[in-house]
């Protein structure tokens, strides 16, 4: 395993980080999570592989990712040896200084911990002054129940604006960055990568493999994500016709190193700088997948390849107003 330092904390993580959303009792959010003794089961392996970071949320799974995560990882692991992130937004009263004081406290108690090392907040809350959520994310930096603060598929001028906040009031900014990128969705290219770069922001994307999209050349599988997942389906299936030519030159350079095609999508995540691409296992090979990715060296040629043809999408990850209370599935396809 390789590892680099999260922004400018100081903390290290590896350059693989597993992503829980695949942890929790089946039913609560999706139909595909693993229950507690498949989460077990994969966190024992990324231990194993020397992965040491792991995300999740307060939201995944009514509680039981985060629950079944702090379980897995006292069994295998001592509390310093691990990176442990989670997540605020999709709860009662957002990004309110009374909801993240509340929130944290229960993320820590089914974590089964003391601290977080990193505290990200979920989506921007347009219903809650920026001042009073960076005021409360620094109150939990000062208590010591969080070491450090990421953001999570916002738009740039958001993004910023709250940086600003930060560092006007002498608060801690954000040193991490979860937004949505992969070979199929680069929206974020535009403004704010190169705003997180030319800040010493860490960029931790999610679905680095759009969905498992970038790891077979069919846009389906047989799986029972394939046909249950309906954030899947309207987060990509819009672009499909597009975005299979991509699909399409991806295969064509898994061929040419004689590798499986998530490794070489893996590959091109830290090809364009990514810290650390979260990947959502429900199976151990698919971090064996991840970590054999580190040995893969992407030529220019091959990158551009595999970019050129891209078309920009409606986005995907970043909203225009608060959702419904309730509403933790962002971007599914309507009935």
């Amino acid at each position: 395993m390789q590892y680099t330092q999260l922004g400018e904390t100081g903390i290290n993580i590896s350059k693989i980080c597993v992503g829980c959303m695949s942890f929790g009792k089946p039913g609560t959010m999706h139909d595909w999570t693993l229950d507690e003794e498949g989460t077990d089961a994969v966190v024992a392996h990324a231990l194993d592989l020397g992965i040491t970071f792991f995300d999740t949320a307060n939201g995944y799974s009514a509680g039981t990712s985060e629950e079944y995560l702090g379980k897995a990882l006292r069994k295998h692991t001592s509390r310093d040896r691990v990176v442990i992130a989670s997540k605020v937004y999709f709860n009662e009263g957002r990004l309110s200084s009374k909801a993240i004081h509340r929130e944290i406290e229960g993320t820590l108690k089914r974590l089964g911990t003391d601290y977080l090392d990193l505290y990200i907040i979920h989506r921007f809350d347009y219903e809650t002054p920026i001042e009073e959520t960076m005021e409360a994310l620094n109150d939990l930096v000062q208590a010591g129940n969080v070491r450090a603060l990421g953001a999570s598929a916002m738009y740039t001028s958001q993004f910023q604006d709250m940086q600003k906040v930060a560092q006007d009031n002498g608060w801690t900014p954000f040193s991490a960055m979860e937004n949505h990128y992969n070979l199929l969705y680069r929206e974020d290219e535009k403004d704010l990568i190169p705003f997180c770069k030319k800040t010493g922001v860490s960029l931790m994307p999610y679905s680095p493999l759009a969905a498992g999209h970038l790891t077979r050349p069919t846009w389906t599988a047989d799986t029972l994500r394939s046909a249950t997942d309906k954030v899947s389906r309207g987060k990509y299936d819009r672009a499909e016709d597009n975005d299979l030519a991509i699909i399409d030159r991806v295969q064509k350079v898994a061929e040419r190193h004689n590798v499986p095609m998530a490794r070489v999508a893996i590959a091109w995540q830290w090809a364009k700088g990514v810290a650390s691409p979260i990947i959502g296992a429900t199976k151990a090979r698919h971090l064996d997948d991840a970590a054999a990715a580190l040995d893969l060296k992407l030529t220019p040629e091959e990158i551009a390849s595999m970019e050129e043809p891209y078309l920009p999408h409606e986005t995907v990850g970043a909203i225009d107003s608060n959702p419904p209370q309730g509403i933790v599935l962002l971007d599914a396809e309507e009935n």
